[in-house]
């Protein structure tokens, strides 16, 4: 009679058990997989990112999260080093087994990560704006490309200041690329590439490129540098009294140098964004607010951390729109062209054919005492180069990047 009693009882037990661990088990955490370099050359664009993914994964948590089940963050800082890029995105995806990895600054981290990424069944979300090209059903783009940045502004910067320009790029496939792009549309613009520079990244003395571009003289210039170092160029140049109007795809809205540095060091800076802290809509300030509650000694929020924002939401509307965290589901749903959120800058759509993200674009400029203009506003923009050029998903997964002069076989 004891024995039947305790073993009653012990059942009882572990019936209360489990009814208290089924729940959990419902509501285990989706886990969220970060790598971006908060530390290094490049910490002061990745700190942002970080910041982006932080608050959207605390909002995100406090209204329920994803499906009922939790975000859990789980961040590595590669320093920047592509080796440590590979070896992190192989523990997150091997040991942490998480649902989802995010993240990479450069497009060379980029690379080093998607072979590892496409061994698997889990998505990759890349958060920069970037050369473009990449046409991969493993990747999710949420940056701006080429056709939404270099197709407006290069025109703009022909049109007002003239046809000759000097280009100073980052020594990696980022910078040779999106020169790439540079060369082309300059070229259908019946205008000329008078220099061109790759500097290799860490490199801070540019007093001989200086030269070089005095010499050139170019009507205005391409600034495609990039990291804490390369961002020399732009005192030194003031400094010189080279004041040459310049445009760039990456500076102001990524690297917020006219915050960075002393007035008139960004003079006649051009860019084409699809975020920037100075946006003045309703969507926008109640972001920036808070943005600014959770982080309130950030000097900038720049364009790398709104677009880190925006991926953990595109990824929670992904999910419970398919109603599974398998990378195969999340491509169903944008095979459907409704992948869209309503995000801080309007709404934005991932394009079924390339993978890549819609945004509405503004060229801005800056002026001698640092203040940011909107020059044009472009509307809505889609990421049209790749599904143009042959690239289509739903179809085939062709695992490469192209370029103006790598296009695929027809």
């Amino acid at each position: 009679m004891k024995l039947r009693r305790s073993l009653l009882a012990l059942a009882g037990a572990l019936s209360v058990m489990a009814a208290v661990q089924s729940p959990a088990t419902a509501a285990d955490p989706i886990k969220m997989g970060l790598l971006e370099d908060v530390s290094g050359d490049l910490a002061v664009l990745g700190k942002p990112k970080l910041n982006g993914s932080q608050l959207a994964v605390e909002e995100i948590n406090k209204a329920g999260g994803v499906m009922g089940r939790p975000i859990e963050l789980i961040h590595l800082d590669p320093q920047g080093d592509n080796a440590r890029y590979q070896e992190f995105a192989r523990r997150l995806l091997n040991k942490d087994k998480v649902d989802v990895l995010i993240g990479g600054i450069t497009s060379a981290s980029r690379e080093a990560v998607r072979p590892i990424i496409n061994r698997t069944t889990t998505p990759y979300f890349y958060t920069n704006q970037y050369e473009g090209g990449v046409c991969d059903a493993g990747m999710v783009s949420i940056g701006a490309v080429p056709e939404q940045q270099f197709s407006t502004m290069i025109p703009y910067m022909v049109e007002k200041f003239g046809k000759k320009v000097y280009v100073i790029a980052a020594d990696y496939n980022f910078g040779q690329i999106s020169a790439e792009w540079n060369r082309m549309i300059i070229k259908e613009l019946g205008g000329t590439v008078v220099g061109e520079e790759f500097i290799p990244l860490g490199v801070s003395q540019f007093a001989q490129t200086i030269q070089n571009i005095q010499k050139a003289k170019p009507d205005w210039i391409l600034t495609i540098n990039v990291g804490a170092a390369q961002d020399s160029f732009f005192e030194q140049a003031a400094a010189a009294k080279l004041n040459l109007p310049m445009g760039s795809s990456i500076k102001i809205m990524l690297g917020f140098e006219h915050k960075r540095f002393a007035p008139p060091a960004l003079n006649n800076m051009h860019a084409v964004a699809n975020w920037f802290e100075e946006i003045d809509t309703p969507e926008a300030n109640d972001f920036k607010k808070r943005w600014r509650a959770k982080f309130p000694s950030e000097t900038y929020i720049n364009d790398m951390g709104y677009n880190a924002y925006t991926a953990v939401y595109m990824y929670k509307h992904l999910v419970e729109t398919a109603k599974s965290t398998k990378l195969a589901d999340l491509r169903k749903v944008i095979a459907t062209g409704k992948a869209c959120i309503e995000a801080p800058e309007g709404q934005i759509c991932i394009d079924p054919k390339s993978q890549h993200t819609s945004h509405r674009m503004r060229l801005i400029s800056v002026d001698a005492k640092h203040q940011v203009t909107v020059l044009k506003d472009y509307g809505v923009i889609q990421p049209y180069w790749l599904a143009k050029i042959g690239c289509d998903l739903t179809k085939n997964n062709d695992k490469k990047q192209y370029t103006p002069t790598d296009l695929p076989k027809k």
